[in-house]
């Protein structure tokens, strides 16, 4: 079974038992079902489909009307042989003429290319279908497919579940694939990177920040460049309305010492992606830093996030758990 495609039984209603976000929709008897349900279904694109049907053929057999499309069970069992075939890195176009030839998938024809540009698939197969087509669609290349994915995961599912549901799933996915296959994947790597991040910044408040509503300062530790955790913090304290002032990739220690006496912040939160770059000593140091008039001095609560303080979580700071567990807790911080 390809590892971001789920295997074919019921080629309309999708395999039974598979967790698909949903239940599948089905077609009224004697019709198909729609571009977008069918989008829905297989966690592709509309404009992708569309893309396949003018380009190569990929289409329904039959048109509504001459003109709108209805893909019946044997269109869509297509479609899945077309997903599974660009999901192991096979050029659209060659992956059109084996699914049009009627070629299984061990005999179609492999990929002939250099061997950097035939990433293999990715290990999403419990993964919210979301997921695995924006898994897809990164292995493709595809930009408008991951704008168009990623636009409708945030407004189906919100913030944090878009993120720890289907972002963070292939993210972790492709950053594993680049560890085993080296270069083979840095360029689907960098793209999928660029997209949940342009999609996690064009996140805006419901309203004003609350009165009383707690400040927090988010930052890399030196040397940490891993960020898109961080932006989806701050994306979900920007959506609930709460202060937040993200200062992104490896600031250096003295920067970020006077970024906290100069915001006075209820709470720092300090990434580390990796043991290497986690620093007892940092968090330490920013935990003592005091502001405010003599007699009513007060410090940040230090947040230590990230799998780079697993196992040595220093004295003072809190660790959560995950990115519910990061906005619950410097959500309270206003009520103290």
């Amino acid at each position: 079974m390809d590892p971001v495609t789920e295997p074919v039984t019921d080629p309309v209603t999708g395999p039974a038992g598979h967790r698909t976000g949903g239940r599948p929709p089905r077609a009224p008897a004697g019709q198909g079902l729609t571009t977008g349900a069918v989008a829905r279904l297989l966690g592709v694109a509309p404009t992708t489909l569309r893309s396949w049907d003018r380009r190569y053929g990929i289409g329904p057999a039959a048109r509504e009307d001459g003109r709108h499309r209805r893909w019946t069970g044997a269109d869509i069992a297509a479609l899945r042989h077309m997903c599974r075939l660009t999901g192991a890195g096979l050029p659209p176009a060659e992956a059109a003429r084996a699914v049009l030839a009627g070629a299984s998938r061990a005999t179609a024809a492999p990929w002939r290319g250099h061997p950097s540009r035939a990433p293999g698939g990715l290990p999403l197969d419990s993964a919210r279908r979301e997921c695995r087509g924006l898994a897809r669609a990164a292995l493709r290349l595809d930009a408008p497919a991951m704008e168009e994915l990623l636009t409708e995961v945030l407004d189906r599912y919100g913030l944090p579940a878009a993120w720890d549901e289907v972002m963070a799933p292939a993210l972790h996915a492709v950053g594993r694939k680049w560890e085993t296959a080296g270069e083979r994947c840095v360029e689907v790597e960098h793209l999928l990177s660029w997209h949940v991040s342009g999609a996690l910044r064009g996140v805006r408040a419901a309203g004003p920040p609350a009165p009383g509503a707690s400040l927090s300062l988010l930052a890399c530790v030196p040397g940490e460049t891993h960020t898109l955790a961080l932006e989806a913090l701050a994306a979900t304290l920007t959506r609930h309305g709460l202060p937040v002032r993200m200062f992104g990739a490896a600031l250096p220690v003295e920067a970020l010492e006077e970024a906290v006496r100069r915001t006075g912040p209820d709470a720092v939160v300090l990434w580390a992606q990796s043991h290497g770059t986690a620093s007892p000593s940092l968090a330490a140091r920013v935990e003592a830093i005091e502001w405010g008039v003599r007699g009513a001095r007060r410090r940040p609560v230090v947040f230590t996030a990230g799998p780079g303080w697993a196992g040595r979580q220093p004295p003072g700071t809190r660790h959560p758990s995950g990115l519910a567990d990061a906005v619950s807790a410097l959500a309270a911080l206003g009520a103290r």
